[in-house]
């Protein structure tokens, strides 16, 4: 890993890093978006937020719902209501999953024309369909979650755990008033794709970094089928093995020699723990800080 950050530079590894933190302000601002009562002013709080959750998913052994709660953590300890906050995940959290299924799309059809004819396509179909299903599966369930399973949580709480009666009641009641203001939700989703093509178009930056040469139309494609497996492989911590699997069997089929595409692997994993392991130092900090005020 040590020999990619040196192939980058430390100038070029330090670009390819503020890039990525650029990224994270504009799923911050999706984030912000989807949730009522906070201004502008308060990007920061949420960029901060969403860097925590990503650095929680890459590095921590509880992937992405330690991310979640960790990052919901940060934000009620800075006043934003608990339930408010839980509500603005899901908001966010389903508006990010359905821009991806529209940028995976994208992915897709490049491939489809890049590959028809050929033999290729016949050996990337199957398994690209099943990746595809699934995501649209958990779209699918995510809405359908926010529509009718809190209710019916609401319901046997009722009956089971009259403590908790009032929690779904209040996150069901915010969802309500979320998904209410269209306008916002429209944005966040907008911010939530610009977020994945941004994303991806680091990529393609790491490896002009690294003497690459690859058609940007390219490596968001890939990104994007490179993204969709890790979506799909959420229960693996930072999809570990998922993603370099992918890259493996993905970027040589659209031109992108294997040797090329594991550096890049290998660099997002350097630049992923790079922007990660002082996030989560910083958020330990924090947590001290609060403690001892506490005491």
């Amino acid at each position: 890993m040590l020999a990619i950050v040196a192939r980058l530079g430390v100038a070029g590894f330090a670009l390819y890093c503020a890039w990525s933190l650029g990224v994270f302000a504009i799923l911050g601002a999706a984030w912000l978006a989807a949730i009522r009562g906070e201004g502008w002013g308060r990007i920061g709080l949420f960029t901060g937020g969403r860097l925590l959750r990503e650095a929680a998913s890459d590095l921590l052994p509880f992937s992405q719902i330690g991310g979640i709660i960790i990052s919901t953590r940060m934000l009620t300890a800075a006043g934003i209501g608990r339930w408010r906050v839980y509500a603005s995940q899901i908001a966010d959290t389903t508006t990010e999953l359905a821009s991806q299924l529209l940028f995976t799309l994208y992915g897709f059809g490049f491939v489809g024309v890049m590959l028809v004819g050929t033999r290729h396509l016949a050996a990337v179909r199957g398994p690209a369909l099943a990746a595809l299903a699934a995501l649209v599966a958990i779209v699918a369930l995510l809405v359908a979650a926010q529509r009718w399973m809190l209710p019916i949580a609401g319901g046997i709480a009722r009956h089971l755990l009259p403590g908790a009666t009032g929690a779904t009641a209040e996150i069901d009641a915010e969802l309500r008033a979320t998904y209410a203001r269209r306008g916002r939700v429209l944005l966040s989703f907008a911010l939530n794709l610009l977020g994945w093509v941004a994303s991806a178009g680091g990529a393609w930056v790491a490896l002009r970094l690294m003497g690459i040469a690859c058609p940007i139309a390219t490596v968001l494609a890939i990104e994007s089928l490179i993204f969709t497996l890790r979506s799909v492989a959420f229960a693996v911590p930072g999809g570990i093995g998922v993603q370099e699997a992918g890259y493996a069997l993905i970027a040589p089929l659209l031109g992108l020699p294997l040797e090329s595409a594991m550096a890049l692997a290998l660099a997002k994993r350097a630049r992923d723990i790079a922007i990660a392991v002082p996030t989560l130092i910083l958020w330990q900090l924090a947590e001290a800080r609060a403690v001892t005020r506490r005491a």
